[in-house]
Protein backbone atom coordinates (compact mmCIF):
# COMPACT_ATOMS: atom_id res chain seq x y z
CA UNK A 1 0.00 0.00 0.00
CA UNK A 2 1.47 3.69 -0.82
CA UNK A 3 1.78 6.39 1.64
CA UNK A 4 -1.54 8.03 0.91
CA UNK A 5 -3.68 4.92 0.88
CA UNK A 6 -6.26 6.54 3.38
CA UNK A 7 -9.12 9.02 3.28
CA UNK A 8 -10.34 11.48 5.86
CA UNK A 9 -14.10 12.76 6.66
CA UNK A 10 -16.19 13.60 9.19
CA UNK A 11 -16.94 11.32 11.91
CA UNK A 12 -20.46 10.20 12.63
CA UNK A 13 -22.56 8.88 15.34
CA UNK A 14 -21.92 5.79 14.22
CA UNK A 15 -18.08 6.14 13.94
CA UNK A 16 -18.48 5.91 17.63
CA UNK A 17 -18.46 2.57 18.14
CA UNK A 18 -14.99 1.44 16.79
CA UNK A 19 -13.43 4.07 18.71
CA UNK A 20 -12.99 2.41 22.12
CA UNK A 21 -11.20 -0.21 20.05
CA UNK A 22 -8.33 1.62 18.30
CA UNK A 23 -8.04 3.64 21.54
CA UNK A 24 -7.07 0.51 23.29
CA UNK A 25 -4.74 -0.89 20.26
CA UNK A 26 -2.92 2.25 20.20
CA UNK A 27 -2.54 2.58 23.84
CA UNK A 28 0.61 -0.40 23.02
CA UNK A 29 2.69 2.04 22.19
CA UNK A 30 2.51 2.80 25.97
CA UNK A 31 3.03 -0.16 27.09
CA UNK A 32 5.95 0.69 29.58
CA UNK A 33 3.41 3.30 31.00
CA UNK A 34 2.87 2.56 34.50
CA UNK A 35 0.42 5.30 34.56
CA UNK A 36 -1.90 4.60 31.17
CA UNK A 37 -4.09 1.51 31.88
CA UNK A 38 -5.07 0.55 27.95
CA UNK A 39 -8.10 -1.05 29.46
CA UNK A 40 -9.56 2.79 30.66
CA UNK A 41 -10.79 4.02 27.50
CA UNK A 42 -13.79 6.73 26.57
CA UNK A 43 -17.17 4.97 26.34
CA UNK A 44 -18.86 4.50 22.70
CA UNK A 45 -21.65 7.16 24.51
CA UNK A 46 -18.41 9.51 25.48
CA UNK A 47 -17.08 9.11 21.95
CA UNK A 48 -20.74 9.65 20.66
CA UNK A 49 -21.11 13.13 22.50
CA UNK A 50 -17.90 14.48 21.09
CA UNK A 51 -19.04 14.15 17.75
CA UNK A 52 -22.43 15.57 17.76
CA UNK A 53 -19.90 18.85 18.60
CA UNK A 54 -19.12 18.40 15.01
CA UNK A 55 -15.39 19.28 14.68
CA UNK A 56 -13.96 15.38 15.22
CA UNK A 57 -12.76 13.15 12.32
CA UNK A 58 -11.59 9.65 11.28
CA UNK A 59 -9.10 8.31 8.89
CA UNK A 60 -9.70 5.34 6.69
CA UNK A 61 -8.19 2.55 4.94
CA UNK A 62 -10.59 1.29 2.20
CA UNK A 63 -13.22 -0.24 5.07
CA UNK A 64 -11.45 -0.10 7.74
CA UNK A 65 -11.35 2.99 10.29
CA UNK A 66 -7.69 3.23 10.35
CA UNK A 67 -7.80 5.84 12.88
CA UNK A 68 -9.65 8.89 14.34
CA UNK A 69 -9.05 12.79 16.24
CA UNK A 70 -11.95 13.76 18.69
CA UNK A 71 -11.96 17.58 19.66
CA UNK A 72 -14.65 19.65 21.54
CA UNK A 73 -14.58 23.44 21.05
CA UNK A 74 -13.88 25.83 23.69
CA UNK A 75 -14.54 29.42 23.59
CA UNK A 76 -12.38 30.56 20.65
CA UNK A 77 -10.30 27.18 20.99
CA UNK A 78 -10.93 23.52 19.54
CA UNK A 79 -9.30 21.19 22.33
CA UNK A 80 -8.19 17.72 21.36
CA UNK A 81 -9.36 15.32 23.20
CA UNK A 82 -8.11 12.55 21.89
CA UNK A 83 -6.24 11.31 18.57
CA UNK A 84 -5.01 7.60 17.87
CA UNK A 85 -4.20 5.73 15.09
CA UNK A 86 -4.69 1.76 14.64
CA UNK A 87 -0.99 0.14 15.19
CA UNK A 88 -2.13 -1.74 11.93
CA UNK A 89 -2.02 1.39 10.17
CA UNK A 90 0.55 3.81 12.12
CA UNK A 91 3.32 5.28 10.15
CA UNK A 92 1.49 6.42 6.89
CA UNK A 93 1.09 9.75 7.88
CA UNK A 94 -2.61 9.74 8.99
CA UNK A 95 -1.92 11.41 12.56
CA UNK A 96 -0.62 14.38 11.20
CA UNK A 97 -3.24 14.12 8.70
CA UNK A 98 -5.76 14.10 11.32
CA UNK A 99 -4.04 17.08 13.22
CA UNK A 100 -3.79 18.86 9.83
CA UNK A 101 -7.08 18.64 9.12
CA UNK A 102 -8.69 19.73 12.33
CA UNK A 103 -6.70 22.89 12.17
CA UNK A 104 -8.04 23.53 8.81
CA UNK A 105 -11.34 23.18 10.62
CA UNK A 106 -10.60 25.16 13.64
CA UNK A 107 -8.84 28.07 11.27
CA UNK A 108 -12.36 28.02 8.80
CA UNK A 109 -14.99 27.86 11.68
CA UNK A 110 -13.12 31.12 13.61
CA UNK A 111 -11.00 29.37 16.20
CA UNK A 112 -7.66 31.17 17.01
CA UNK A 113 -5.97 27.76 18.79
CA UNK A 114 -5.91 24.13 18.62
CA UNK A 115 -5.10 22.83 22.18
CA UNK A 116 -3.91 19.41 23.50
CA UNK A 117 -2.88 17.30 26.67
CA UNK A 118 -0.12 15.23 26.72
CA UNK A 119 3.39 13.28 28.00
CA UNK A 120 5.97 15.96 27.33
CA UNK A 121 8.50 13.44 27.58
CA UNK A 122 8.10 10.70 25.21
CA UNK A 123 10.57 10.64 22.23
CA UNK A 124 8.11 10.90 19.57
CA UNK A 125 5.39 13.29 20.92
CA UNK A 126 7.17 16.56 21.41
CA UNK A 127 8.64 16.54 17.85
CA UNK A 128 5.51 14.89 16.23
CA UNK A 129 3.43 17.70 17.57
CA UNK A 130 6.09 20.66 17.07
CA UNK A 131 6.55 19.69 13.18
CA UNK A 132 2.75 20.69 13.22
CA UNK A 133 2.97 23.75 15.26
CA UNK A 134 2.05 23.15 18.84
CA UNK A 135 4.30 24.56 21.55
CA UNK A 136 4.12 23.99 25.18
CA UNK A 137 1.91 26.20 26.95
CA UNK A 138 4.36 27.55 29.85
CA UNK A 139 2.09 30.11 31.46
CA UNK A 140 -0.62 28.24 32.66
CA UNK A 141 -2.27 31.13 34.50
CA UNK A 142 -3.17 32.53 31.18
CA UNK A 143 -4.98 29.13 30.34
CA UNK A 144 -6.81 28.01 33.35
CA UNK A 145 -9.04 25.85 31.17
CA UNK A 146 -5.93 23.90 30.29
CA UNK A 147 -4.36 24.26 33.84
CA UNK A 148 -8.20 22.48 35.10
CA UNK A 149 -7.64 20.17 32.51
CA UNK A 150 -3.85 18.52 33.90
CA UNK A 151 -5.27 18.68 37.26
CA UNK A 152 -8.03 16.70 36.26
CA UNK A 153 -5.51 14.21 34.97
CA UNK A 154 -3.52 14.48 37.67
CA UNK A 155 -6.62 13.86 39.71
CA UNK A 156 -7.30 10.79 37.48
CA UNK A 157 -3.60 9.06 38.19
CA UNK A 158 -1.30 10.53 35.81
CA UNK A 159 1.80 12.32 36.53
CA UNK A 160 2.14 15.89 36.94
CA UNK A 161 5.66 16.44 36.22
CA UNK A 162 4.84 14.72 32.79
CA UNK A 163 2.43 15.97 31.71
CA UNK A 164 2.05 19.48 29.70
CA UNK A 165 -0.64 21.44 27.77
CA UNK A 166 0.09 22.17 23.45
CA UNK A 167 -1.50 25.17 21.55
CA UNK A 168 -0.81 25.71 18.13
CA UNK A 169 -1.97 29.08 17.22
CA UNK A 170 -4.15 29.47 13.49
CA UNK A 171 -3.49 32.66 12.79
Amino acid sequence: MGARDWSLRLAREADAAAMPAIERAAAVAFADEPSIDPARTRSEADYARLIRRGHSLVAHVGEAMAGFLVAQPFSRELHIWEMDVAPAFQRRGIGAGLVRAAQIDARSTGFRALTLTTFRDLPWNGPFYARLGFEEVTALDAHPRLAGELANEVDDGLPAERRCALICFLD
